[in-house]
């Protein structure tokens, strides 16, 4: 009998998690760049008995169909980016602090030129308490911040290792001086900022999405921030992704836009590759999984 099949969706994976797999298993590697079509991943997948699934498309019944009765599970890159992903929304954070976003103009002759807000004795609010959310405010108590507040469906017993309040979105929205969005996007918080919600908003307060992109009303948030309604935004997510080149929130001096960079470390990369390679592993040999779903 030979080597079982992986389907590999990508052929930039870090190369210490395709050593893993190659030891046991015989490796199908996608080699298109900048990335392979669907189609041409459909093409590839008969009888594969395992995919190591990297890229933005879903993963649907067409795939399992295609991949043939060999088949015996999908992979997706793991979740192991908590630390790079806190990392990311701090960094934003900082460059809306002190706006960073000068667009090549010089002129600090003028006191009151490029202003931002600071984090020191602010408010700072946090959509969603999950392990990003709790990895930001762990990090948050560094700069001295006076109050944490969250808000989701109901209290988070772990909240209290980091002295987070629970409170109401529409509290949440009215109190904080920093709104970070770290919720999963679904059919209850696709467009939650909306015109409503940055209405709540005060007129210095900063909003950062590590999230999704849906979870904004782009639009709304374009007007917010020309009126003046919230003073500074900062995305690592948005959409479509990338924006269109005359998207009126490229061209803004307050808003911040870096492109979907949440995981973008080398020990993340790798660690989810070597991750999603052991699930891989511990599904065909029939042995509990590392990471779950």
């Amino acid at each position: 009998m030979g080597k079982k099949k992986v389907l590999v969706s990508h052929c930039e994976i870090p190369q210490p998690a395709l050593d893993l797999l190659k030891e046991k298993y015989e490796c199908i590697i996608c080699p298109e760049l900048p990335a392979p079509t669907r189609q041409q991943v459909l093409d590839r997948l008969p009888g594969v008995d395992a995919i190591f699934w990297w890229g933005k498309g879903s993963l649907d019944k067409e795939f399992l169909d295609k991949a043939g009765p060999n088949h015996d599970l999908v992979i997706d890159k793991s979740s192991t980016l908590d630390h790079a992903a806190t990392e990311a929304d701090l960094k934003i954070v900082v460059s809306i602090l002190s706006s960073y976003n000068t667009h090549n103009q010089w002129d600090i002759a003028r006191p009151q030129w490029l202003l931002g807000q600071q984090l020191k004795d602010s408010v700072v609010g946090i959509v969603g308490l999950g392990g990003i959310g709790q990895a930001i405010s762990k990090r948050l108590r560094a700069f001295e911040i006076s109050k944490l507040l969250y808000t989701g469906h109901k209290p988070k017993p772990e909240a209290t290792t980091y002295s987070a309040e629970f409170v109401s979105l529409d509290m949440l929205l009215r109190e904080s001086d920093y709104v970070l969005i770290a919720c999963p996007l679904n059919s209850e918080t696709r467009s939650m900022f909306n015109e409503g919600a940055f209405s709540k908003m005060k007129p210095n307060s900063v909003l950062v999405n590590i999230s999704r992109g849906e979870v904004v009303d782009q639009s709304a948030l374009v007007k917010a921030l020309e009126t003046g309604q919230i003073f500074a935004a900062g995305l690592d997510v948005m959409y479509p992704e990338p924006l269109p080149p005359d998207h009126k929130l490229l061209s803004l001096k307050n808003c911040v836009i870096v492109p979907h960079l949440g995981s973008a470390t080398l020990k993340t990369r790798t660690d989810m590759a070597m991750l999603t390679a052991r699930n891989i592993i511990a599904g065909l040999e029939g042995t509990p999984l590392p990471a779950p779903l």
